[in-house]
């Protein structure tokens, strides 16, 4: 190596690195499954099996790519686990956690409606990194976004406001601590249009509340001090602590949403914004998704039964929390019983409609699945992958995941690229999106529309235009020789 080069050498993938994962999630979880149960081979599980590799080796890539990629972490983990490995131990014994079942060739049908989508996005994600080095007229702008200490301070006014108004109607403080089970139950004796204004006015208090906080811990402070902003800051913290800990706790919120509300305040910290930093975060968060999600309904039910620890063949196949593959095997058998449905790609952009005034207006997937399965709990998801499927087959499959594989690894590079940028829209909103992925993977879409409208823009309305810079360059697009003399000569062949 040349003196002087050391400080711009591109970072390389360790190579032992990526074969001990890989050989964690390709070989080594899988071989556990099924190891103990007495798997029937098929068609179906050999489909599953080439999801597994390669939704394993696709994670083992981001736990050890020298970016921090944190959209990529996201989708590959909720599709290693809820479409890889829980699908694996349904096939092998053709149990499934709830009661709806379908025959082989619908079972088959699934696995391949799961691999096409998870092949779309991989090529999505190949094609925008080839392209990495150009400039986005549209995300670049949007990501470089920074705080306005204004906007965030009448943020958190609004948030404290929404507090007092909506807190009593939503049953007191004492409402946010009571179990799942307690407010479904509760839900379940309201009016439809009363549940209706209940979850929204839940989302709005939620939302805001999360954004706040994110929003407080990061706002720019000036070069010269301002004792004002540091006053109102330091009044404002511990309250919307407080805050977040009453509508945003774990207890009575979806486990999904809380981890998204704790995931991101960890993730947007500048000390994990960084590759090496993040790698070691990712897999943590990777192994309590396996080892301690399971157990964390623990808050759900109002009578509480000891902890039972159990295979994660039989948590896979006993735990409705796992139904994601199960609900795409629904919905391929309505599909041959009902055709496809082409309108339905018009309700969650349109979600806001009412009913009054959209008579046809699509139901959300979730409970067209649960009526066609015949369940009378209708509350339950519906996978992208097959809301997608349902539209138009395999073409709005690879057209949607395609699209997003590219937009998400496009996310990922600018994010990386400005990660030494304090209060970005990048820092930010990039980790919570990435996170409440899961949420808007396991679906329904209409169900989840609204919260995530409301999580992308209160962020873009508390931050304002960035100054004009240029982004530094992409690590796979080697800047030109005038510019890395000048980057040696300022750090004096320093890294930075």
């Amino acid at each position: 190596m040349m003196p002087g080069t050391r400080g711009t050498a591109r970072p390389v993938r360790g190579i032992a690195a990526l074969g001990c994962w890989a050989l964690l999630l390709v070989v080594l979880l899988p071989v556990l499954i099924l190891q103990s149960l007495d798997a029937r081979f098929g068609a179906a599980l050999a489909v599953q099996c080439v999801v597994v590799v390669h939704t394993g080796a696709a994670l083992a890539r981001v736990l050890t790519d020298v970016r921090a990629r944190v959209i990529g972490f996201g989708f590959w983990l909720f599709a290693y686990v809820w479409l890889g490995l829980a699908p694996l131990a349904m096939l092998a014994t053709d149990a499934y956690p709830r009661g709806f079942m379908v025959d082989a060739q619908s079972a088959f049908v699934t696995t391949l409606v799961v691999e096409s989508g998870l092949l779309a996005y991989s090529a999505g994600s190949a094609v925008a990194s080839w392209r990495s080095s150009r400039s986005s007229t549209v995300l670049e702008p949007l990501l470089a976004r920074r705080l306005s200490p204004a906007r965030v301070l009448l943020l958190c006014g609004l948030a404290l406001l929404l507090a007092v108004v909506l807190i009593p109607g939503q049953g007191g403080l004492s409402a946010f601590f009571l179990s799942r089970q307690a407010a479904n139950e509760a839900a379940a004796a309201a009016e439809p249009a009363g549940t209706a204004d209940r979850a929204m006015a839940a989302w709005a208090l939620s939302v805001p509340a999360f954004w706040a906080l994110v929003a407080l811990v990061h706002v720019p402070r000036f070069t010269a001090g301002d004792r004002t902003l540091r006053g109102l800051r330091w009044l404002l913290l511990p309250l919307l602590i407080a805050l977040n800990a009453t509508v945003n706790n774990p207890i009575s919120q979806p486990r999904f949403w809380a981890g998204t509300v704790l995931l991101a305040l960890v993730f947007s910290a500048s000390w994990l914004r960084g590759p090496r930093a993040f790698r070691l975060g990712a897999a943590a968060v990777a192994a309590v998704v396996l080892v301690v999600f399971p157990y964390s309904d623990y808050f759900r039910y109002d009578k509480r039964e000891p902890v039972k620890v159990v295979s994660l063949a039989e948590q896979f196949t006993s735990n409705g929390d796992y139904d994601a593959f199960q609900q795409v095997e629904t919905g391929v058998d309505y599909v041959r019983t009902h055709g496809f449905t082409p309108t339905a790609a018009l309700g969650p952009p349109l979600f806001f409609v009412p009913r009054a005034a959209w008579p046809g207006k699509p139901d959300d997937a979730g409970i067209l699945l649960a009526r066609h399965a015949g369940y009378t709990f209708q509350n339950l998801s519906a996978p992208l992958w097959i809301e997608t499927y349902m539209w138009a087959g395999f073409p709005s499959v690879i057209a949607v995941f395609g699209l997003i594989g590219a937009v998400g690894r496009r996310i990922d590079d600018l994010r990386h690229r400005l990660r030494r940028r304090r209060g970005t829209l990048a820092a930010l909103l990039v980790p919570a999106f990435g996170f409440y992925q899961l949420v808007l993977l396991r679906g329904s879409l209409m169900a989840i529309v609204g919260p995530l409208a409301l999580l992308v823009c209160i962020p873009i309305l508390i931050t304002r235009k960035a100054g004009r810079r240029a982004l530094p360059p992409s690590a796979s697009a080697p800047a030109p020789r005038a510019q890395r003399d000048a980057l040696s000569l300022s750090t004096g062949g320093a890294r930075t």
